[in-house]
């Protein structure tokens, strides 16, 4: 077997639930959990009913790269969205089954191993499929610390230029996970000013685009930047996208990646005999989502809501902040992270996730120590219940 699995670490809710075994909650309390990050929203009706209309054509074969009608009409929502000039639906777009599946195969396909020492630089902490695809690409992760004080985003100034010249692949989350923190324009700018120096792939994971509370700023992506900055190319830059958070969609794995078609081209030959196209049925029903926006503005002011619900409770009692986008919560705790995700599940029954088991230790240093995640997918009346026994565990320590 490929020696490299053994690097691969246990997912952070295998850790989760070695945490809490033995334990036995009030059974008076009913289970919240704010520690997954899977949409509990409705999936559109109008997406089932194309589905369920769509189910016979599993009759079918799909092509690796999909029927021209959903390429094109994901090309037409980057366009609207981000405000973009014409992007090519044949050149610059793949859909893919999910970004997971498409973030893990674009690093394979991307590492030269023929480099010397390669590296898949990451934010810190991460969404962990970042680290495994490094290893089992042949590449070495090499993780960013991601502090308050930079707004929880990597200070990339401070990263040595031997650092960069090994540098193959640079992922950035925005909005990121655990974070919410987003990147700006001067940010990417900054990227993009460091990829053509150094000469790597800059891959951009902003599947929480569509999350942020109503009447703020929305997210920029790289591709936006890129066409501020007159890169219409988006040379050395690709993008993921998903229909899991923006559509509660997480079980249709439907996503796409988008960038350089450079890039793209041999990626669609890895694709090719990689053997993941999707299901027709499933890109017709993506088609319905992707070309809809009334659903995805409903579902953002249910978050809306619940930001607001849970952080009127819970700011008087613990260090949290209104992320900029996603519908992560990031707070402090005012005991060791581990302890009170323990004491959180063992008195009130609901269950969080250890910042620590987001991140990794460089140097000594864990940045998601003494941190929680807390993903608010649940209803409005849920959180806000889990919220008053998450004030309720406070007030008694």
């Amino acid at each position: 077997m490929n020696p490299d699995l053994s690097k691969l670490q246990p997912y952070p809710f295998e850790k989760l639930a070695d945490l809490k075994r033995g334990i036995t909650p009030p059974a008076e309390l009913e289970h919240i959990a704010l520690s997954i990050g899977e949409p509990k929203h409705p999936a559109p009706e109008f997406v089932m009913d194309v589905l369920r209309a769509e189910l016979p054509r599993v009759e079918n074969y799909p092509t690796t790269k999909g029927l021209p009608e959903l390429s094109g009409a994901i090309a037409s929502w980057l366009e609207r969205r981000f405000r973009l000039p014409a992007v090519d639906p044949v050149a610059q777009v793949i859909p893919v089954n999910g970004t997971r599946e498409a973030i893990f195969a674009f690093t394979q396909a991307a590492v030269s191993r023929s480099e010397y020492r390669p590296l898949v630089i990451s934010p810190n902490p991460f969404y962990q499929i970042y680290e495994g695809a490094a290893y089992l690409s042949g590449a070495e992760p090499y993780f960013l610390p991601c502090l308050e004080e930079n707004g929880f985003n990597p200070d990339y100034s401070q990263v040595p230029t031997e650092i960069w010249a090994r540098c193959q692949l640079l992922f950035v989350c925005t909005p990121g996970n655990p974070t919410g923190s987003t990147l700006k324009l001067e940010d990417f700018r900054q990227l993009l000013d460091l990829a053509d120096e150094h000469d790597f792939i800059l891959a951009s994971d902003e599947c929480y685009s569509e999350i942020y509370v109503e009447g703020k700023e929305q997210p920029m992506g790289l591709l936006e930047a890129c066409a501020l900055l007159g890169r219409n190319d988006f040379r050395r830059c690709v993008v993921f996208h998903s229909l899991s958070k923006r559509s509660n969609l997480p079980g249709l794995r439907s996503g796409f990646i988008a960038g350089d078609a450079d890039l793209l081209k041999p990626f669609l030959l890895y694709r090719t005999y990689h053997g993941c196209a999707m299901p027709v049925h499933t890109q017709l029903a993506s088609i319905a989502a992707w070309n809809d926006e009334q659903h995805v503005a409903a579902n953002r002011e249910q978050y809306t809501q619940k930001f607001r619900s849970v952080l009127e409770i819970l700011s008087p009692v613990l260090d949290v902040k209104q992320s900029d986008a996603s519908f992560y919560l990031w707070p402090k705790t005012p005991v060791n992270e581990e302890s009170f995700a323990r004491e959180l599940f063992a008195q009130q029954n609901v269950t969080v996730l250890p910042g620590s088991y987001l991140s990794r230790t460089v140097n000594g240093f864990n940045p998601g120590a003494d941190r929680i995640r807390m993903a608010l997918v649940a209803s409005v009346e849920e959180c806000t219940a889990a919220a008053l026994r998450i004030r309720a565990l406070i007030e008694s320590l």
